[in-house]
């Protein structure tokens, strides 16, 4: 019974030791977390400010197109005036023409 007593001291820091090493793992595994959490931080901070760079320039597109839209609206509606004046000009000279003729 003497040698079971010597393994248990020894089974102990058997444990012991790989007590440790696991904990050296886990701290190694936190600083790679760490250092990947920092690492996605900072490419999600480069990522919203891409994202607002984005959406102020779509937003000044749109703002820009709705200004062209409007000038083109009223380019389309002044051609439609114009092409009513002018069926009322080939009207009323139509009109002169047979009188004098």
């Amino acid at each position: 019974m003497g040698s079971t007593r010597d393994l248990v001291p020894e089974l102990l820091r058997g444990i012991r030791d790989e007590v440790v090493k696991t904990n050296e793992r886990l701290d190694a595994t936190r600083t790679e977390l760490s250092a990947t959490r920092a690492e996605l931080s900072g490419r999600l901070d480069r990522l919203e400010r891409r994202q607002t760079e984005s959406e102020i320039r779509l937003a000044t597109a749109i703002t820009a197109m709705a200004g062209t839209l409007i000038e083109v609206r009223d380019l389309l509606k002044d051609r439609a005036e114009d092409r009513d004046r002018m069926t009322q000009f080939e009207h009323r000279l139509e009109v002169v023409e047979r009188r004098a003729g």
